[in-house]
C-alpha cells in the first residue's frame, strides 16, 4: 500500500497517482469535501465487486459516484426539470443526487432504478476527475455499517485485513467534526432527504 501525502506533493500529483491507481482497477481511499471516501473506477465492475469486499457491502446497498460537474450527472442520470433545478442550486457541494440511472450505468451501481451522484466542491476531486475522465465511486471509507474514521491512517486500521486490498491513500489530513453529505432522492416531482449530513433541509429549501 502505497501513501501519498498531499501536503508534501500537491493536489495535481496527488491526482494523477489516484488517477493511474483506478485506471489500473485498483482501490484508492481519497479526501473529498466531506469525509474520505474509497473510490475505484466506476465503469470497472470487477473493481466494484472488490470495493464491497472490502467494505462487507451487500449487493443490493448502493455505490454512489463521482462526476465532474453538474453538467456530467446527465450522462448517467435522467433528471426531469425540477431536479435539473435543484442540482444547478446545490452542485458542486456536499450532496448525493439520487435520480433515474440511464442504461449506460453499470448494474451494480443501480436499485430500484436509481444512482446516487456527487459533485464534490473539493480541489483534490476535482482535479482527479479532470486527470481521470471516468466518473468513480464516492462510498464512505469504512466498514458496511461503521462510522467513518477521520484520519486515513486510523480508516486503513478500522478496515483490519480488507485493508490489504487498498492500494492507495491519498493523505490530506484528518477530516475531523465533517458530516457525510446529505442524500437527496429526485425522482419523482418532490425531493425526499434520505440522509441527513452536511446540507441542512434548511439550506436545500426541503422541509
Amino acid at each position: 500500500m502505497k501513501v501519498i501525502r498531499v501536503s508534501e506533493v500537491g493536489h495535481q500529483a496527488a491526482a494523477e497517482a489516484a488517477a493511474r491507481a483506478l485506471s489500473y482497477g485498483s482501490i484508492v481511499l481519497l479526501p473529498t469535501d466531506t469525509l474520505y471516501g474509497l473510490a475505484v473506477d466506476a465503469l470497472n465492475k470487477e473493481a466494484i465487486e472488490r470495493l464491497r469486499v472490502v467494505k462487507g457491502r451487500e449487493s443490493n446497498k448502493p455505490i454512489s459516484i463521482i462526476v465532474p460537474s453538474v453538467e456530467d450527472v446527465s450522462v448517467f442520470a435522467t433528471m426531469h426539470a425540477h431536479a435539473q433545478e435543484f442540482a444547478e442550486r446545490h452542485l458542486p457541494g456536499a450532496l448525493t443526487l439520487v435520480v433515474e440511472a440511464k442504461t449506460n450505468v453499470p448494474d451494480s451501481l443501480v436499485l430500484s432504478g436509481a444512482i446516487g451522484i456527487r459533485v464534490p466542491n473539493d480541489v483534490f476531486t476535482k482535479e482527479l476527475s479532470r486527470v481521470h475522465k471516468q466518473p468513480y465511486t464516492a462510498t464512505s471509507a469504512n466498514l458496511s455499517g461503521q462510522k467513518t474514521l477521520a484520519n486515513p491512517m486510523d480508516i486503513i486500521v478500522s478496515l483490519g485485513e480488507a485493508a490489504e486490498m487498498v492500494s492507495l491513500v491519498i493523505d490530506d489530513g484528518p477530516r475531523e467534526g465533517m458530516l457525510p453529505s446529505t442524500v437527496v432522492l429526485y425522482t419523482g416531482e418532490v425531493p425526499l432527504v434520505l440522509r441527513d449530513g452536511a446540507l441542512s433541509r434548511e439550506q436545500l429549501g426541503i422541509e
